[in-house]
Formats: structure tokens, sequence, C-alpha cells
């Protein structure tokens, strides 16, 4: 009976010690995220209900674009990815060909937004983020994630879902900061999500992880204030769209 158990002891440790070494820890790679804006949800947050429903009969309810994201070590960039051919840019939102560069040894980012047909580059230190970490867990393109909470810009409530098996600590767009790379982001009541549809174990080099260089150079608080005068009489729609061009 002893030797029984002894063995059903060691069979344990030796499955769980094979488990951990067959873990996969990426330091780089290339993630594809789908972007996903509920239209219709949007236009019900606006308090005039006279055009709600001749709008939600000329628009999509969801506007999706594709992402990638490259990192390597502590380095990571974020660009528009493949075309969906289902969008029609009629319905283009703001936000949907930013590019991001991130150096996270540094705690710099340089971005490159269109707003309105003008192209700005934003150079600025990473956003500071106050993680507040759950027990939450979902399954995320293969990835087991953590459920973390936070506000920016004062008041946008986020939810994010990080795997600590991918070691570089970067996201889309400019949210970073968790013990892991961030492979769902949700922005409740902005009505947008970044979900990795798959994570490619690619080798990325330096000279794919280059800044973007093109734009009129500014800050990201020197742009808001051009944003906030250029919307000020746009009613609750402006505060919208300045939320979504600053994320």
């Amino acid at each position: 009976m002893r030797s029984a158990i002894y063995i059903i002891i060691v069979c344990l440790f030796f499955s769980t010690s094979l488990k951990s070494q067959n873990a996969i820890f990426l330091s780089q790679g290339r993630i594809e995220f789908e972007r996903k804006v509920n239209l219709y949800a949007q236009v019900d947050d606006d308090d005039d209900d006279t055009w709600k429903d001749l709008m939600k009969k000329m628009m999509p309810q969801f506007k999706v674009t594709y992402f990638d994201l490259e990192f390597n070590g502590n380095k990571t960039l974020y660009k528009p990815g493949r075309e969906n051919t289902d969008n029609n840019r009629i319905w283009q939102q703001p936000a949907e060909d930013n590019t991001v560069f991130t150096n996270l040894t540094d705690s710099m980012s340089t971005t490159q937004k269109n707003v309105f047909e003008q192209t700005f580059l934003l150079h600025d230190s990473t956003r500071k983020i106050k993680w507040k970490i759950t027990d939450e867990t979902r399954n995320i393109a293969g990835f087991n994630c953590r459920r973390a909470n936070a506000l920016v810009m004062d008041s946008i409530y986020v939810v994010a879902y990080y795997t600590d098996q991918i070691t570089t600590t970067g996201g889309p767009e400019s949210f970073n900061g968790l013990p892991g790379m961030i492979l769902g982001l949700a922005l409740p009541h902005e009505h947008i999500t970044w979900f990795a549809t798959k994570v490619y174990t690619e080798n990325i080099t330096d000279t794919q992880l280059v800044p973007p260089a093109k734009g009129k150079k500014t800050t990201s608080s020197a742009l808001l204030i051009t944003l906030q005068d250029l919307m000020k009489d746009w009613g609750k729609w402006g505060k919208r769209y300045q939320r979504q061009i600053m994320i």
C-alpha cells in the first residue's frame, strides 16, 4: 500500500514538473487584435431620440477593424492590420488607424493619430495606470488571462485581461503596466473592445519596431486643448470623440 502511494506521489511530481517545463513564455512575437465598436449602443447614449431609429437603419451595429501588435522585449509597435472588407468607410471612427510605438524601458511612447484628415505625432511619457488586479480569469487566444480594472483620463472605466505567459508588459493602444501582455481590453461606457484573435510566435527585429515619424509634432495635453476648442459646440458627441481620439 505504501509503495503504491509512493509511486502515485512520484508520478504527480514528474507530471507537474513536465507541465512547468512545457509552459510557454514569449518575449517576442505578433498579436492580432480585433477592435470592435458598438455603434448602436453609442447612438442609444444620445439624449435626442429623433434620429436614433433612422441612424440605426443606415449603419451596421458593429464596426470591426484589425490591428497588429509586434513586440520584442520592452518594445512594442501597435499599428493597423489586415483590412476588413465588410467595413464602410462612411462610419469611420476615431483611432481606427492609430500607430503607437512604446519603449517600456524608458517609459516613452510615440503615437501617430489622424484627426479630421490631419496627422499628429505625439511624443509623451507612457500613461500611468493604477490597475486593480482581480481573481477573475478568462482564456483569450489560447492564453490564460487575469482581469484588472482601472480608471484612465479621470473617468473612463477600463477592463483588461493580461497573461504572464507573454513577458512584455504592453498592450493595445497606450495601455500597459500590468505584469504581462494585455490580450483583452474593454471600455464598457465607450462601447469599444480590443481582443486578441491570435498570437504568432514570430521573430521581431529592431528594424521592425520603429516609431512613426510623420505628422505635426505635439503632445497629448496640447492636442486635447486643440480638440476641446474645436468641439466646444458639439455637445455629447464632441466629448465622446475627444475621449476616443485621446485613448
